[in-house]
């Protein structure tokens, strides 16, 4: 039977991404991407809350998004979940759950993208072609420009 591991987040970006190169010059950025819920208690009382995702990203993409990307930005996230271990300095076992993107769209207003290219940044064309047609046909966003407004998303 097949699985899936596919993940999408819409939200803002933590801190400015960070860029390494690794041996054999492969390129790795990393960044944190905020996603909030508001809802209310059984009090009436409303509470927000926010999430924080690691996001990580490879080769050309992370070049890009290392270009792209700036703090404060709101950005769609396509990817997947990928678990880490590892024993910290005190010997405990430390587990983190990152999401390896594999494609990314800057969202909201285009003065706030710096004249960033508002189109989809992917790894594989074959793919950002089908991300593009599948969010289109929702509204999310339009093949023309990449970005859409808040009351189009599907959720």
């Amino acid at each position: 039977m097949a699985s899936v591991n596919k993940v999408i987040l819409i939200g803002n970006i933590g801190r400015d991404p960070e860029l390494r190169v690794l041996e054999g010059n492969i390129s790795r950025v990393n960044f944190t991407l905020a996603t909030n819920e508001t809802y209310k208690d059984k009090h009436g009382n409303r509470i927000d809350h926010t999430e924080w995702h690691n996001i990580v990203m490879w080769r050309s993409l992370a070049e890009s998004a290392h270009r792209l990307l700036k703090k404060g930005m709101q950005v769609y996230v396509e990817g997947k979940i990928q678990t880490r271990q590892w024993i910290d300095k005190e010997g405990n076992k430390r587990t983190s759950y990152d999401i390896v993107g594999e494609t990314f769209s800057i969202l909201g207003k285009r003065e706030h993208a710096h004249k960033a290219e508002n189109k989809p940044h992917s790894q594989n064309q074959e793919n950002l072609t089908q991300t593009t047609d599948e969010f289109s046909a929702m509204g999310a966003f339009t093949p023309e420009n990449g970005t859409g407004s808040s009351e189009n998303l599907p959720f």
